[in-house]
C-alpha cells in the first residue's frame, strides 16, 4: 500500500508551496500567513501563560498570610472558643485551629498617623496556621510575648509610618475610654521588633501583629477571641469544611474562607482570561484566514497545471486533497512554530520585563496596584493543546473553499486559450 507520503497529491502540493514561479511570491505569501499564525498563536500563549502566573502566584501570596477558613462569632467573640477548637480539631482535612483577635487601630509616629488592622495572636500555635512566619525580613514570632507590647508590622506600613526595628509606635484602639474630661481613646505604645514582607501589598500596608493577650487587653475582651483561624490539608475544600464545622457546632457563627474573602480577585481573573482568549482568537482567525488567499492566488496561478492533471485521470476529490494539504501544511508549521515560541516566551517573560524596565527605566507593574512587582508565568498545558487544536481547526476550515474550488476546475475552459 503506498504510504501518503509518497502520493502525488503530497509531493504536487508541497511542490507547490516551494514554487519560484513569479518571483516566488507565493511562496512568500504562505510564509506570511505562517508567520502571522505563528505570531497570534504565541501571543494568545503568552497572555494565557501570565493570567494563569498571576492567579497562581496571587493564590500562594494569600495562603501564605491568611487562614485557609475562618470561624467567628456572630456577636464581638466568638463563644466558648476552646470547645470550637477541640472540635475542629477532629475534623478530618482540617490541621490546625487558633485563636486570634482582629481589630482595626491608628498607628501613630510622630505626625504620622496611619490606619492599620491589629491581629492578635499566639506565636506558637500561629506557625501551624499560615507561612507568615517565613515571610519574616526581621525578628521572630516567639518575641511576642504577653504583656511585653511588642509588634511585628508589615514592610510597607513601616515605610510609610517612617520607623524602623527597635523604634516604637503608638497603637490608638477605635473604643475611648469615659474620663471626667470626656472620652479618650486608648493608647498603647508598641515596640517594633519586627518586619515581614508577603508581597502582596494589601497586606504588607494594612497589617500588624502583636500577641493575642495584649490584644484582648487593648480591646477589652477578656478571655474572649475574636474567632478561629483553620488551616487544612486542602485549601480547596475550604468552603465545605468550614460549613460542616459550624453545623457539627449546632449553627450560629459567621464563617468564611480564602475563596470568598479574595473571590474579587479570583473571577475578574477568570473574566479578563476569558476575554482575552476570545479577543486574540481573532487574531488568531485573522492568521488563519490569510491561507484562503494564499491557496486561492495559488489555484489562480496553477489553473493550467490542474486541467492537465484532470486530463490525465485525476479527479476531483484528487484535486481537492492536493490544495487541502496546503493549507494543512501551512496550518501545522504556523501553530507548531506559535506554540514552541509562545512556551519559550513564557518561560522567560521574568527576565524579559526585568531587561525592558532597565533599559526603558520604568516600573511596568506597581504592587500599590497590582499587588506584585513581577510578571510570572505558568504555562498550563490544557490551555496549549486547547489553543493549538482551535488554530488548527480554523486552518483546516480555512483551506476548504480554494481546495473546493480547485476541484471544481473545469479542463476545456482553463486550456481554451493555451
Amino acid at each position: 500500500m503506498k504510504r501518503w507520503s509518497e502520493s502525488y497529491e503530497w509531493l504536487i502540493g508541497t511542490r507547490y508551496l516551494r514554487s519560484t514561479h513569479r518571483r516566488g511570491f507565493v511562496s512568500f505569501v504562505a510564509g506570511v500567513s505562517v508567520i502571522g499564525l505563528m505570531l497570534g498563536v504565541a501571543v494568545l500563549i503568552v497572555v494565557l501563560s501570565v493570567m494563569n502566573g498571576f492567579e497562581r502566584e496571587l493564590r500562594s501570596r494569600i495562603l501564605s498570610v491568611t487562614a485557609h477558613a475562618t470561624l467567628m462569632g456572630l456577636e464581638s467573640t466568638l463563644p466558648d472558643w476552646q470547645a470550637a477548637r477541640e472540635r475542629a480539631l477532629q475534623v478530618p482535612g482540617v490541621r490546625a485551629a487558633v485563636p486570634y483577635v482582629e481589630a482595626q487601630a491608628m498607628l501613630a509616629n510622630g505626625a504620622r498617623v496611619v490606619g492599620t488592622a491589629i491581629r492578635g495572636i499566639e506565636p506558637e500555635l500561629e506557625r501551624q496556621a499560615v507561612g507568615l512566619a517565613d515571610r519574616l525580613k526581621s525578628g521572630r514570632l516567639e518575641q511576642l510575648q504577653a504583656g511585653s507590647y511588642r509588634m511585628i508590622i508589615g514592610s510597607a506600613l513601616a515605610q510609610e509610618l517612617g520607623v524602623a526595628v527597635g523604634q516604637s509606635v503608638v497603637l490608638m484602639a477605635p473604643e475611648g475610654t469615659v474620663t471626667p474630661d470626656g472620652i479618650v481613646p486608648r493608647m498603647r505604645r508598641f515596640e517594633i521588633i519586627g518586619m515581614f514582607e508577603s508581597g502582596m501589598y494589601e497586606f504588607d500596608r494594612g497589617l500588624a501583629l502583636v500577641h493575642i493577650a495584649d490584644a484582648a487587653r487593648i480591646y477589652r475582651l477578656g478571655e474572649g477571641v475574636t474567632g478561629l483561624r483553620l488551616a487544612l490539608d486542602d485549601p480547596y475544600r475550604a468552603p465545605a469544611l468550614v460549613r460542616e464545622l459550624a453545623v457539627s457546632l449546632g449553627g450560629g457563627f459567621f464563617i468564611s474562607d480564602w475563596t470568598r474573602n479574595h473571590a474579587n480577585f479570583f473571577r475578574s481573573i477568570e473574566l479578563t482570561k476569558s476575554l482575552m482568549f476570545v479577543i486574540l482568537l481573532l487574531i488568531v482567525g485573522v492568521a488563519a484566514f490569510n491561507i484562503v488567499a494564499t491557496l486561492v492566488m495559488i489555484v489562480k496561478e496553477k489553473q493550467q497545471d490542474i486541467a492537465i492533471l484532470r486530463t490525465m485521470g485525476a479527479a476531483p476529490a484528487n484535486v481537492l486533497r492536493t490544495f487541502a494539504i496546503q493549507g494543512v501544511l501551512i496550518g501545522l508549521a504556523g501553530t507548531a512554530a506559535g506554540a514552541g515560541l509562545g512556551i519559550l516566551l513564557s518561560r522567560n517573560i521574568e527576565s524579559i520585563v526585568h531587561l525592558l524596565e532597565r533599559v526603558l527605566n520604568v516600573q511596568f507593574l506597581d504592587a500599590r496596584v497590582y499587588l506584585m512587582s513581577d510578571l510570572p508565568a505558568y504555562v498550563e498545558w490544557r490551555d496549549v493543546v486547547q489553543i493549538c487544536a482551535v488554530a488548527f481547526v480554523l486552518c483546516a476550515l480555512a483551506t476548504i473553499y480554494p481546495a473546493w474550488r480547485a476541484a471544481r476546475t473545469a479542463p476545456a475552459e482553463a486550456l481554451r486559450h493555451d
